[in-house]
Order: structure tokens, then sequence, then C-alpha cells
């Protein structure tokens, strides 16, 4: 979620080769970093303190022809005793103490929950029926003091179908979850089966619609992981995934694959599912965690400079300098291999000096893949960057060989053009030409972005004309205004799938935009995809005198398709961009450096 209000200062480039990291246990990490960054928050938090209480918001929701679930109060409320323990017990097991959810309390002093009843009969919603459901419930929540834009909010969803007799199950309800420090949502699904004391059954067997014939207890690890997974993203997690280190000592990650995880330990079938020190470290500001409503509200500024990326055996070094208000007492890495949307992202972790100097460790990487290093900085009053499209310019991308030796080389390019695009965005002059020895595609980059400061087209190379330079007869985009060479959002780069290319024709689904080659030009050729950082989903499609020439799959964060097709006597040329089917929210769909050829 794209929450908080981020700047980007002067960035200084550097790749050196160090010696390779030497690899700290978790526990010696720990021990280190937890400490250190207790001493930044509670200093900050103590100063003026603003102590108050921020509680989980808990709903069960149900269609207008079902009634509520067997036994739910008892249940849910249970379950959440328990998810509460784990997050507490986890907590307290990294060294933050005594922190964890809060709930209401009801009747029996389980966790209160709020019963709406639904407008419409199960028939009307589905998967995608999360915002209409939530909507639903607002009333409810207004006659009881509950502002749900300001509040962490989890809905129960009565979608279950449970047959006993051929013990089988399926749901078919929204099952997803944003949020910050300030607010969240959680859609989860109820079932008459969903107990905790079924946690360590591995008997009998039931048949899930999605998972198969598992054990009850499975079952239940999986949607109370779940609720516990889904929890997490609605008080600001992302995915993550445990290093082989963590997996040795504490098991699966919650956020990762966790969800399945969740209280296998009680059957004997694993070592369960863990919070990681990232995520710990996140959670220890969080006010529900923290106690602490000081600024709770505000948008944290981040102003990260002088970053330096070493080279270290199979591993890198990622220093850099944070100035932020309110302060920043957590830096987070993830190394995030394409094709996983995150939940293989390993991460490292660093507390910045009182200069605000940082070392991002980063030691496991994933060989034979493309990847991107992300940073996320955590302020103290638990507001925080993230992986979004306007946090882009601290994302980085690498490669990783079939040795495990990365080469950081596009990081390196990134470093170096990225105050080119600061300065053409500010309108201010550009800087010096680049670097004879500098790559061709450096060189490229500060052509292109020459040409666009003096208003004229950058002309025909060796490889072609950049259609971005080509006048469009029409254009429309679905979001911002149609661009080229230079977006309007994040850092202002074309990247997608670990790359910065030279430029492109920003595309955000739905779009179109009509070229009159006039039957001029042989070839076109160049990629397509999904800005980097972006969530969305989006397809394109190649048109010539009206007929589809070139269409690609649907293509998320990652992904990019290529493309090398004929422009022989085309009059008309159309660019087109759909959603991927689930509407085109974030869908920033990019042309890359699309080429025309005699």
């Amino acid at each position: 979620m794209k929450m908080s209000i981020l700047r980007v200062g002067v960035l200084a480039a550097m790749i050196v080769t160090s010696s390779p990291v030497m690899a700290a246990t978790p526990e010696e990490v720990r021990a280190k970093q937890v400490p250190e960054a207790m001493k930044i928050l509670s200093a900050w938090e103590n100063e003026e303190p603003v102590r108050g209480q921020r509680y989980l918001r808990l709903v069960y929701w149900t269609p207008a022809d079902r009634e509520p679930a067997p036994h739910y109060e008892k249940r849910l409320g249970e379950i959440f005793l328990e998810v509460r323990k784990f997050y507490g017990a986890e907590m307290k097991r990294i060294g933050f103490g005594k922190r964890s959810i809060l709930l209401e309390r009801g009747a029996n002093s389980l966790p209160k929950i709020h019963l709406v009843k639904g407008l419409h009969p199960y028939s009307h919603y589905s998967q995608k029926s999360g915002g209409e459901i939530r909507k639903e419930c607002l009333p409810v929540l207004e006659k009881a003091g509950i502002n749900a834009a300001k509040e962490t909010i989890i809905i129960f969803c009565n979608m279950s179908n449970w047959d006993r007799e051929s013990r089988t199950i399926h749901q078919n309800s929204p099952y997803y979850a944003g949020g910050n420090q300030r607010s969240g949502n959680a859609w989860q699904v109820d079932s008459p089966i969903l107990n905790v004391s079924s946690l360590a059954k591995k008997e009998p067997k039931i048949k899930d619609g999605q998972y198969g014939e598992i054990s009850l207890g499975r079952y239940n690890s999986i949607f109370i992981g779940g609720i516990a997974h889904e929890l997490g993203h609605a008080l600001g997690l992302p995915h993550n995934k445990e290093t082989k280190a963590e997996a040795a000592a504490y098991g699966t990650a919650l956020m990762g694959a966790g969800n399945r995880a969740y209280g296998e330990q009680l059957r004997g079938e694993g070592k369960g599912a863990f919070i990681t020190l990232a995520h710990a470290l996140k959670l220890a500001s969080h006010p529900m965690f923290s106690g602490s409503l000081k600024e709770f509200d505000k948008n944290a500024t981040f102003d990260l400079r002088n970053i330096r990326v070493e080279e270290a055996g199979k591993s890198f070094r990622f220093h850099g300098n944070i100035k932020a208000t309110p302060p920043v007492y957590a830096v987070l890495g993830y190394m995030n291999p394409h094709g996983g949307n995150d939940y293989d992202a390993t991460t490292c972790t660093a507390i910045p000096d009182e200069n605000g100097d940082f070392t991002l460790e980063c030691a496991a990487l994933r060989p034979g893949k493309e990847a991107e290093f992300a940073v996320v900085m955590v302020a103290v009053n638990g507001s925080a960057s993230s992986f979004g499209p306007n946090d882009a310019k601290w994302k980085f991308p690498y490669t990783v060989a079939k040795d495990g030796t990365p080469d950081i080389s596009a990081t390196k390019t990134l470093l170096t053009v990225a105050p080119w695009y600061d300065a053409v965005r500010k309108g201010n002059p550009l800087p010096p030409a680049a670097d004879p020895a500098d790559s061709p595609l450096v060189r490229e980059i500060h052509r292109r972005l020459s040409a666009k400061v003096k208003g004229e087209p950058p002309g025909e190379t060796a490889g072609g004309l950049p259609l971005s330079s080509v006048p469009w007869k029409s254009a429309k985009v679905g979001w911002d205004k149609p661009s080229a060479d230079v977006l309007n959002t994040g850092d202002g780069m074309f990247r997608a799938g670990g790359r910065v290319f030279a430029g492109g024709i920003m595309a955000h689904a739905p779009s179109r935009y009509e070229f009159q080659p006039g039957g001029k030009w042989r070839r076109l050729a160049g990629s397509a995809g999904v800005l980097s950082g972006a969530e969305g989903s989006v397809s394109f499609r190649i048109l010539a005198d009206g007929r589809e020439i070139w269409s690609s799959a649907v293509l998320e964060d990652g992904t990019v398709a290529k493309y090398d097709i004929s422009l022989e006597g085309v009059q008309a040329l159309v660019l087109e961009t759909t959603d991927g089917g689930d509407g085109n929210g974030s869908d920033w769909g990019l042309w890359l450096d699309p080429q025309l050829a005699h």
C-alpha cells in the first residue's frame, strides 16, 4: 500500500570488490541488532510520549440466506487468542518483550466479534467481493463507534461449504489483505471445521477443493496459519522466505509458506511457522504492538543517499546513509528472485548508526536467477517505505550466476543515471555528458534525456529509431497521462524484469497508442512488461492495419515478453494494453525500448 510520502536524495554509486560476507548465525544477528533498534525506538517514544491502545477489530459476515457457522464466536475467539499468543511468543523470542496484537473482549472474556448480515444471498458473492462485503460491514462498525478507515479490520466471510457426509469442503471467499501502521483490512473464510483444538489431529482425512485429501489438522494449519499470515499483511508485512539458516533453526517463515506450516509441530510434521527478524523489527513500531500513538498518523519522509555496493564472493554488501523524519530505526533488505511474487524473497537487516549510516549483508542469494534487491526503511512511528512503483527508486537489480556469484552491474547503471532522471523531472539542467567509458546503455539514456531537455527527438541510431521518439496520432492510458522515455511515477525510469531500459512508452492499462508508420519501416522489435514494483497484471498486443500481429500472455512484475515483428507495408500501427482480467489497479504496463528498423 502506497501510504508514505517519499523523497530520494543524491545517489552516489560505487561498485567495489570486497571479501566474502562472513555469515553470522540468526541468533548472533538478533542479539546484536534488537538492542540497537530498541535503543533508538524507546528514546524517541519516551520523549514527549503519547500512549494509547489500538485494537484489532473482528467482524463475522454472512450472506443474507445463511446463518453463521456453528459456534463461530467461540471457535474464532479461541483462534485469535492462539494467533495473539503466536505473535507474542515470536516477538519475545526475538527480544522485543511482551508485544502482540490487542483484542477487544466480549462475552466470556473471548475476543469481541461484530456480526454483519449481508444484503444478498450466497450466490451473489465471490472471491472478488471483498470491497462489497467490507462496505456492507461499515454501518455495523460505525454503530459500534469504529471508523474502519482508521482501524485494522479482520472480516471472516461465511463462504465455505462443508459436507459432513462426504467429508468434503470448498470455499468461495475473498482471501487477501493489506495495510500499514494506521489501518488495514484482511478477508478470511470461516468453516464449521475450523478449530484450534483440531491442529494436532492427523485424522480424520477430509477433501478440500483446493488442497485435495488432507488431515483435519493440516486443514487447520492451512487456514489458521492463513489467518495469521493475512493478519501480517493487514499490519503492513510483505511476503518473505526463510533463509537456510532460519529454516534449520525455526522452520517456515509465516509470511512465506508459513500459513501452511503453522502448527505442524503439534503433529510431528515439521518445525512450524515463525516470524523473521525483519518482520519483527517492523512490527516493533506498529502502534498496536508498541502502545505508542506518537505521530502514528504521520507520513514519514525518507532520504536515502551515498549508496555503495560491494561484491563479496557469493554475496554483496549494500551501504547507505538515511535521513528521515521521524527517524529510522531499522533498514530491511529483500533479496527477491524473479518469478515468485516475492514469496521467495529472503531478508537481511541493519540498524543505522547515529549518523544514519548502515550496511546490509546480502548473503542469501538464489543461484541462476535475475533478481531485485529492495530496501525498506522503517521509521519510529511505524511508517515505512514499500515495494510499490513510487518506491522503485529503492529497488536495485542484480543477477546471480549458477555458481551463486552475483553480478550487480545493473545497479551501477541505475545509480549512475538516477540523478539525470531527477534533474529532467525537476526541470533542472542535465549533468555533463556520460563518460565514454560508460556502458552503451548509460550513454543512450543520456542521449535521450538530453534530447528531451532540448525538446528535440533523439533521432536514429545504428539500432534504428526509438518508437518513443515518434509522435503518436492518438494516445489514451488508464492512469496518469501518456508519456515516453521518462515516467511521471517512481524514479522516472523504465524498469522491468530486473533491468533498466533506455526508454519506452508508458501504457497503464487500459491503454492505446496509434502511430502512422506509412509503410516506411520494415520491423518493430522490443519488449513489454510491468513497471518494477507494480502489483498489477497486464496483457499486451500489437495491431497492424487493424489486424493483431502479436500478443503476450498476462504479465506481472518480474516478467518481460519480447517481440520482433514485420511492419512491411503497414500504414497504421496500434499498441494496446488490457488489464489481466482482475481490474486495472496498479496495472503499470510499459512498452520497453521499442525500436523501428528500415
